[in-house]
């Protein structure tokens, strides 16, 4: 695989890159409104940065506890639900007089699962990419996830500017459930096996590192000649 033409006529490709940008969109616009609702509350720096960027933080723990399950679930179903969840937890932040502790609470929580939904969107971008586009598929991934940020950021700030955080964040809520609709509707289910059922997804040789260690016959050369 050369080209884009023929890396979005991959089935699949398109829907998944559509739903990751609504998703990714919807996370920094609605970071951007919460933090700016958490600095009007409290006036702290601090707590506004946290508010921002705590479900990255967040994730890197769930990571930890998380992460080895992904492989053991459904990703169309997987990536739905965890949209759905993000929807729901980004409505009840934009509720009138939610203490900050409970607001703290919410961004773990979608932190832990922000971190199973990363392990699966990855997997399930593997099994889309035949084996010789996935380099490629990956580098539109990601100049896709720094553009979204970049004007993600952008148009919160114009927004903000328009609207209240607590509409900015209702609005955020809508991107989620349009990202569940995308992905619910736009990719195949892709039941999961067993892992012991399932190929690697790139197949090989085994590298030295990890492949079985053969006996290495040094020659008597090397080493020098035995003394008596």
């Amino acid at each position: 695989m050369r080209s884009y033409r023929e890396l979005f006529r991959t089935p699949d490709y398109a829907p998944f890159l559509l739903s990751f940008a609504t998703y990714a969109a919807a996370q920094t616009i609605g970071g951007l409104a919460l933090g700016t609702l958490v600095y009007r509350a409290t006036g702290s720096p601090l707590l506004s940065a946290v508010s921002m960027f705590g479900p990255q933080l967040a994730q890197l723990l769930g990571a930890a506890f998380l992460l080895s399950g992904a492989d053991r679930l459904p990703p169309r179903a997987t990536l739905t639900v965890v949209s759905l969840a993000f929807a729901a937890g980004t409505a009840v932040l934009a509720l009138p007089g939610l203490p900050i502790w409970a607001v703290f609470v919410v961004l773990l929580l979608q932190g832990l699962v922000a971190s199973l939904g990363g392990g699966v969107r990855g997997g399930l971008m593997n099994e889309i990419l035949p084996k010789g586009g996935y380099v490629l598929g990956r580098s539109v991934f990601n100049m896709l996830w720094g553009l979204i940020q970049i004007t993600g950021f952008a148009t919160g700030g114009a927004l903000l500017a328009l609207l209240s955080p607590r509409a900015c964040l209702l609005l955020t809520a809508a991107c989620y459930l349009l990202s569940a609709a995308v992905t619910r509707l736009g990719l195949t289910a892709r039941p999961r096996a067993p892992p012991a059922a399932r190929p690697s997804p790139r197949p090989g040789p085994p590298t030295p590192c990890c492949g079985p260690r053969a006996p290495v016959a040094w020659p008597s050369s090397a080493c020098g000649s035995p003394t008596a």
